[in-house]
């Protein structure tokens, strides 16, 4: 039986790509490897003159002299970055279903704020059922349904271009890209200056490139719609079984919000994982994370991801904050979208400006390797109603 489109969000796919050039190692075999980078990458236009940053001055090795917002995204597709469709072979091991199944939906936002002067990057997450205007005059839907909104809208007029199979799937994602990114601009009130999108294998490819990345359950789950069986405590997971931990949404307290909170514990622990099992002095493990990465992401057309991962390395720091928004409800009746998380675009804003400018968002936690830190906990004071995502405690551990 299939699982719903609800059960089969799969959560974290999109931040495992970019989260490898945030704790890049510094070997020079490392360097040469990634530079394989440029041969195979899909890229898009979807960023707006406004936003395009030019930082050619800027040495390899030194730190980012603008401040740069990047926006993470993992899609519900069944294509891969060409637009080709995945195998069912491919989609039966990660339990998606079938090739129709997908809705275009991006289920996972995550905008990564990297400071100009070497500070801490931090990383907010947008709960994918906040209820937002969307550009391009949809008016308020759900967030993660911007993408496909743009998408379908374009399909038309690109169809009497004459494009069809692939080359209209990737067209279409192109306009998708950029009503998504309108959106989380228009709502967060940051200027995007980078993109990056994973298919739906993307995650599987690159969490086993690693050789899987260890969690902690406080409590063990079974829950039949992800797919997720695990005892608790801490354990390696790769493939299919770290989907099945990052999409778990039922029988979790907080619902998608504790979601969150494991997708960000698991981009903890993939950094940790990446920077302490030398994985790029290893020929095999950076090979695979290469190839993993090339036949998954899709980029802003333009960026230079090995001379921006170099100027990365300039950071004194090297940490990475990860935090929420604040919701105000989580069962927020729409007219059209059934239940929706409820948001205050005001409130939002001004927890972004605060998270950015000041170190109120302080990465909780045991420090582990490069500086990255587990799951943040917020300074940020909410209404007394709203909810927030359950953050990790000393051991690392989530719901």
């Amino acid at each position: 039986m299939l699982l719903s489109s609800r059960g089969r969000r799969l959560g974290v796919r999109v931040a495992l790509g970019v989260v490898s050039a945030l704790v890049l190692g510094a070997t020079g075999y490392a360097w040469a490897q990634l530079s394989k980078l440029d041969h195979g990458l899909v890229t898009a236009n979807v960023i707006s003159p406004s936003g395009q940053v030019e930082d050619e001055d800027t040495m390899p090795g030194e730190p980012l002299k603008v401040a740069q917002n990047v926006l993470l995204v993992g899609i519900d597709a069944r294509t891969d970055a060409y637009g080709n469709p995945l195998p069912q072979n491919v989609l039966d091991a990660l339990h998606a279903g079938s090739g129709d199944d997908g809705g275009d939906t991006t289920d996972t936002m995550i905008v990564v704020h990297i400071p100009a002067g070497g500070a801490a990057a931090t990383a907010i997450s947008i709960p994918r059922d906040s209820y937002v205007d969307i550009a391009g005059g949809y008016g308020k839907h759900k967030i993660n349904s911007a993408y496909s909104r743009g998408k379908n809208a374009a399909m038309s007029g690109l169809r009497a271009q004459g494009l069809s199979g692939a080359r209209l799937e990737v067209a279409a994602n192109e306009a998708g890209a950029k009503t998504a990114i309108q959106t989380i601009e228009k709502f967060t009130g940051l200027t995007i200056n980078h993109y990056a999108a994973i298919n739906l294998a993307g995650f599987d490819a690159l969490s086993q490139a690693v050789g899987g990345v260890e969690v902690c359950l406080k409590a063990p789950v079974h829950d039949s719609y992800s797919g997720a069986d695990f005892a608790a405590g801490p354990q390696t997971l790769s493939g299919a079984q770290a989907l099945a931990f990052v999409r778990q949404r039922h029988g979790l307290t907080n619902g998608d919000l504790d979601r969150i909170a494991r997708q960000q514990a698991f981009l903890s622990g993939m950094a940790k994982k990446v920077l302490s099992a030398g994985t790029f002095t290893d020929p095999s493990k950076l090979s695979a994370l290469v190839g993993a990465v090339q036949g998954s992401v899709v980029l802003d057309q333009g960026w230079d991801v090995l001379s921006f991962a170099q100027q990365l390395r300039g950071m004194s720091s090297g940490a990475i904050a990860f935090a929420t928004i604040p919701v105000q409800s989580l069962s927020l009746a729409t007219p059209s979208d059934g239940d929706a998380v409820k948001v205050d675009p005001a409130q939002v804003q001004q927890f972004v400006r605060t998270a950015i400018s000041t170190p109120a968002v302080q990465a909780s936690g045991d420090d582990i390797t490069g500086g990255v830190k587990p799951v943040a906990a917020t300074a940020t004071q909410t209404s007394s109603n709203a909810k927030q995502p359950a953050t990790s405690t000393a051991a690392g551990c989530v719901n």
